[in-house]
């Protein structure tokens, strides 16, 4: 006699929610790294606060590089958790849809912003 324990239901997807768990993870650890370094930037410069100041600090290659990192890590960071808002709470597929588009719109207009303003400097 055969025994069956457990739901019938096919499980698809699986680990599917370790990846957006470990992108926010990781690009928490990459945007608190830049803060720390942006935060000794600042303490060990010396003089008034100004535009000059900001300047030098993001003026070096490997600081425009590091920062260009943290803005696409902020987008991505926010949208994994926009999105994970918008398919939890919002159950009208079309309206979630909606809002996903107006989302990746408004990423991609402030991170093409943060470059625009990165590579001014």
């Amino acid at each position: 006699m055969s025994v069956n324990y457990g739901s019938k239901r096919t499980v698809v997807g699986a680990h599917y929610g370790i990846r957006d768990w470990l992108v926010q993870r990781a690009t928490a650890v990459l945007m608190a790294l830049f803060t720390i370094v942006l935060l000794a930037q600042i303490l060990l410069s010396s003089g008034p606060m100004g535009y000059d100041l900001w300047a030098g600090i993001f003026a070096p290659q490997w600081m425009k590089f590091l920062t260009f990192g943290v803005i696409v890590a902020l987008i991505w960071h926010v949208w994994v958790g926009v999105r994970d808002i918008w398919m939890d709470y919002v159950k009208f597929a079309g309206l979630r849809l909606v809002l996903q588009i107006f989302t990746i719109f408004w990423l991609v207009g402030c991170a093409a912003w943060g470059f625009q303003i990165l590579w001014r400097l």
